[in-house]
């Protein structure tokens, strides 16, 4: 898991927890600032998520390729004779 989600959710409780208190106390900027500090933190999860996936996505295409590679290792080579006409 990359860090920039677990940064992300920790903004997005955070921003959660200081709008809620601002909505209990009245305090227009205090939910304001907490709405905006948890449209923060979803938008870091969500860049978190994305290096995951494309992590994920690489690993796969360098397995896939060391594969290949190991299958075309494993071919029998045929050696043709040059001297036939």
């Amino acid at each position: 898991m990359d860090k920039e989600r677990i940064k992300g959710k920790a903004e997005d409780v955070a921003g959660r927890v200081q709008r809620q208190v601002g909505e209990w106390t009245g305090d227009e900027k205090a939910q304001a600032e907490g709405l905006a500090k948890q449209a923060e933190g979803k938008a870091r999860n969500l860049v978190g998520k994305l290096k995951d996936e494309v992590r994920d996505a690489s690993g796969k295409l360098q397995q896939d390729r060391i594969k290949k590679e190991e299958e075309e290792d494993r071919k029998p080579v045929i050696e043709r004779d040059k001297d036939v006409a």
